[in-house]
């Protein structure tokens, strides 16, 4: 068996648009007709420039391999023009096309992908969601402010059977470097975190969010404040790049530290964890696919971390995420983001019952794709799958920030 065929699909999710702009995603076909679905986590580049990429990748590493040798592309592909270091584009083109090739393997041997990089350990994997609008009354862009309105959409989650909900009302994020927090800003993620913990009491975990965006010193006002609400996680206070400065955060605040989302491959997640970071977020579509990051994860096992895999993206990378989390002993949960267009591209194949998703057997990743659907909603726009603030924060006026990828109406 051999890997034969590339085929892209850059597709946009519909009304709300939780995911970001749009998904990459890829569809493999072997010599003996074995399609296997896979998805690149956004990337640095527009998507129809990620398209070269992407096939890039697959015609000079990959096409004629078979889909066994798993280890022997990924060499190929980072060591790639002399480079021997971690390419976030680079990588998050392979990241898609490797998980591909376990939908793949597992098709071809009628096993889903847990039974082959371990076995399942876990039947049943936590599920944590980021707060979006529940109710009608929770107007855009305000709910993102509001925390009345935020520990509305908490209790509501909660009473669905989530016992974790992530926010993040803490600022912008800027194409500037980290900045220090306008005390509005932290006032305001106080306020959150008392309202919240007010509203679901010990019924769930609260994640406090932030992307990257304080500087050391900020991040340590910004995690003194909200301290006495007990946040699970403190989610990357500092650029992805400053993981040394990570230390500094991670010792002098009683949070524990998470980081991940812009990461990838076992070289800059052992960075993470040397910097004392105790929550691993890896973005299967970016860290580098399923077995590197079943590496991360035993690294991450050996310094007593956890591992919560991250999502911003479409079903396909969160059914690789729930795949490798079947396996693991050290996962602590797993992002969902649930909208009538996450499930119908799947055709409904994961659910989240009472705040878990059972992993499912059935063959590869477990899903069924829609591929007309994704083909009838192809991105047309030009923007990133998501995008920085290139305006400063204000100390002056409230900072309003709707994220990376504004929904849609």
């Amino acid at each position: 068996m051999k890997l034969a065929d590339l085929d892209v699909i850059v597709t946009s999710p519909t009304a709300p648009g939780w995911g970001g702009r749009y998904w990459i995603l890829v569809k493999v076909t072997t010599d003996t007709g074995i399609v296997g679905w896979g998805e690149c986590y956004a990337s640095t580049v527009g998507p129809e420039a990620m398209r070269h990429v992407i096939r890039d990748v697959f015609e000079r590493h990959m096409a004629g391999e078979n889909p066994e040798n798993i280890e022997l592309m990924f060499r190929r592909i980072y060591s790639s023009g002399f480079t021997q270091r971690p390419d976030l584009t680079v990588m998050g083109a392979w990241s898609g096309l490797e998980i591909a090739c376990w939908d793949i393997l597992g098709k071809d041997r009628d096993r889903p992908v847990h039974a082959l990089i371990g076995g399942k350990l876990n039947d049943h994997i936590r599920a944590y969601t980021y707060l979006y609008p529940t109710r009608d009354t929770h107007t855009l862009p305000n709910f993102w402010v509001d925390a009345a309105m935020a520990a509305e959409s908490a209790l509501d989650m909660v009473n669905k059977g989530y016992t974790a909900v992530k926010f993040d009302p803490a600022g912008p994020y800027t194409i500037r470097s980290g900045h220090m927090p306008a005390m509005r800003d932290i006032s305001r993620s106080v306020e959150f975190c008392a309202a919240i913990r007010e509203a679901v009491g010990d019924r769930a975990d609260l994640l406090f969010g932030t992307h990257g965006q304080f500087s050391t010193g900020g991040a340590i006002r910004m995690g003194a404040a909200i301290e006495a609400y007990s946040p699970l996680w403190y989610e990357e206070p500092i650029p992805p790049d400053t993981l040394r400065e990570m230390q500094k955060v991670a010792e002098a605040v009683n949070i524990p530290v998470a980081t991940g989302e812009r990461l990838t491959t076992t070289r800059e997640f052992a960075e993470a964890l040397r910097a004392g970071v105790q929550i691993l977020q890896p973005a299967l579509g970016r860290s580098g696919g399923i077995w590197e990051t079943r590496k991360i994860a035993v690294l991450a096992e050996a310094w007593d971390a956890q591992v919560a895999p991250h999502l911003y993206a479409g079903p396909i990378e969160w059914a690789a995420n729930i795949q490798l989390a079947a396996t693991i002993p050290n996962i602590l949960m797993a992002e969902t983001i649930e909208t009538p267009f996450h499930s119908a591209l799947i055709k409904n194949k994961l659910t989240v019952e009472n705040g878990f998703v059972t992993v499912p057997n059935g063959a590869g990743l477990g899903i069924e794709v829609d591929e007309d659907l994704a083909r009838a909603n192809a991105y047309d726009g030009d923007g990133l799958h998501l995008q920085m603030q290139e305006a400063p924060i204000s100390y002056h006026e409230e900072n309003v920030f709707e994220g990376g990828a504004p929904s849609k109406t």
